[in-house]
């Protein structure tokens, strides 16, 4: 027998077997919001905009957020760029074009 005929390990990567795999963690709205700091509105405009990961609706009324795509979008956060467009800011007041009155 030759060394050339003993069958070398393969060096594929196995495929894993879903069953073994550890499950996604799943966050609820109060979890999201405990992690990141903004108000609920803010979040879903946020949602809406495409700005953070849209949930998952697991029932009909309860959503949630895999803990791996708000990983995914702090990285992207991380990733800041100091001359990016702010918000258009309050719009002036109408108070003060109008005359004092005592």
């Amino acid at each position: 027998m030759n060394d050339d005929d003993i069958d070398e390990p393969s060096t594929k990567t196995k495929v894993e077997d879903p069953k073994a795999r550890e499950p996604r963690r799943m966050l609820n709205l109060d979890d999201v919001l405990s992690i990141v700091p903004v108000g609920r509105t803010t979040l879903f405009r946020m949602v809406r905009d495409g700005l953070f990961p849209k949930p998952t609706y697991i029932t009909e009324n309860r959503r949630i957020w895999y803990a791996d795509q708000l990983v995914a979008w702090q990285d992207r956060v991380d990733n800041f760029q100091p001359q990016r467009r702010r918000g258009r800011g309050r719009p002036p007041s109408r108070k003060a074009d109008a005359p004092k009155t005592f």
